[in-house]
């Protein structure tokens, strides 16, 4: 029989989706599980997007360009100069997804075998994406300690080889929920200079900040025009994952060039989703009010009642709706096994990510989960409770 591919060995499963089969059982055997594994919002998608998909009146569902249509991607460049980002609309090049966006730039900017640099945990993901573009992550670890800070410069230069090409930063952070300041993006400006890098910079959750602080977009960097390549997405934004719209962002004409060549070979990013993802533009600033506000009450619930679990940790996380929580188990990836095949509590359990996923790293994140925090507050009060009882009862308790 013929073998499968390098590449499809070295593909690894996702962390947030592979247990899925065993969550599938529980709810069969009539146990309710608490998703906080996958970060899909419960938030109503803006009835402006719906409306449009429900208006739709075109006799054909045609190709877009390549590139996106350029209406959405002339609708893009005014929000973009909304938030103080100056680009034009033939400096946007439309995905399916950030994903996609992120794969086109990992074969546009870097060879196979090329290095990327990438403070861990970072989103599972980036390591599929690496694979099927043949790229070589090397990783550098950032502390939960520090509430998953930038990693010091100095781990970076350690890490920088002839064939680093790049680096890639999420913020803010999936899965840690950090927010960088502009201080570090300061300090990654000076090295992204001084090695000449690229600076990719995952910005999806742009609009979820807490505690009075404001995101930083690297666009906002003096002196990176060459260098910069930002991805977005309208996934998480305006709670609409399923439309599968993306797209990267660059002032580097050769890098637009080159990506555009990826986007032709696959023909055109989704029509429809294109159509939502144009009219949700024009959402209006009430709904984010509303779901910063309701953002903020589940994740201080969730961090106050982790913190009370003896033995557990959470930073409190500043941007995005994840954390990444310290618990005292011995191995993530068979507690939130357990958590779905032998465990229930009042015929209730929660199913998370094991952290162990979100590192490059053999053997960090052990004793670590991503929750995401995209069910509402009286969800989220009932999996804490759950999960406080799972934790006295694991046997593989280490305190």
């Amino acid at each position: 029989m013929p073998s499968i591919s390098r590449k499809g060995h070295l593909m690894p499963e996702s962390p947030i989706r592979k247990l899925v089969p065993y969550a599938d059982k529980a709810k069969a055997r009539g146990t309710k599980v608490y998703h906080l594994n996958i970060g899909q919002p419960d938030i109503e998608t803006p009835a402006v997007a719906l409306n449009a998909i429900r208006n739709f009146d075109m006799k054909v569902i045609a190709y877009s360009h390549s590139a996106g249509i350029l209406s959405y991607r002339k609708k893009l460049a005014e929000y973009y100069k909304s938030v103080g980002i100056e680009v034009s609309p033939d400096e946007i090049i439309i995905g399916a997804g950030a994903s996609e966006a992120i794969l086109f730039t990992m074969q546009t900017c870097l060879d196979p075998g090329d290095e990327i640099i990438i403070p861990e945990p970072f989103y599972a993901n980036y390591i599929g994406f690496a694979v099927n573009a043949g790229v070589e992550i090397n990783p550098i670890s950032s502390s939960i300690e520090s509430g998953f800070a930038l990693p010091p410069i100095a781990d970076f230069e350690k890490a920088i080889t002839p064939r680093t090409k790049a680096i890639l930063i999420c913020n803010p952070n999936n899965p840690t929920g950090y927010l960088y300041s502009k201080e570090e993006l300061e300090v990654l400006r000076e090295l992204v200079l001084k090695y000449d890098l690229y600076l990719i910079a995952d910005e999806v959750y742009r609009e979820f900040t807490y505690d009075g602080l404001k995101h930083e977009s690297v666009m906002h960097l003096k002196g990176l025009e060459q260098h910069i390549i930002m991805i977005d997405s309208v996934s998480k934004r305006y709670s609409a994952c399923g439309v599968r719209v993306g797209n990267l962002v660059t002032k580097n004409k050769e890098i637009l060039a080159t990506a555009l060549k990826f986007a032709q070979a696959r023909l055109s990013p989704p029509t429809l989703g294109q159509v939502a993802a144009e009219a949700a533009v024009d959402t209006p600033p009430s709904y984010f009010k509303m779901v910063l506000d309701e953002y903020l009450q589940r994740r201080n619930l969730v961090v106050e009642e982790i913190n009370k679990i003896p033995g557990a940790f959470c930073p409190n996380p500043k941007g995005a709706f994840y954390v990444v929580a310290r618990l005292p188990i011995d191995d993530a990836d068979k507690f939130c096994r357990w958590l779905l095949e032998d465990f229930s509590f009042e015929n209730q359990t929660v199913m998370l990510a094991p952290a162990t996923g979100f590192y490059a790293t053999k053997g960090k994140g052990l004793n670590e989960v991503r929750i995401s925090y995209v069910l509402k507050v009286e969800d989220l009060a009932g999996s804490m409770k759950v999960l406080r009882e799972a934790l006295r009862v694991y046997p593989g308790r280490t305190l």
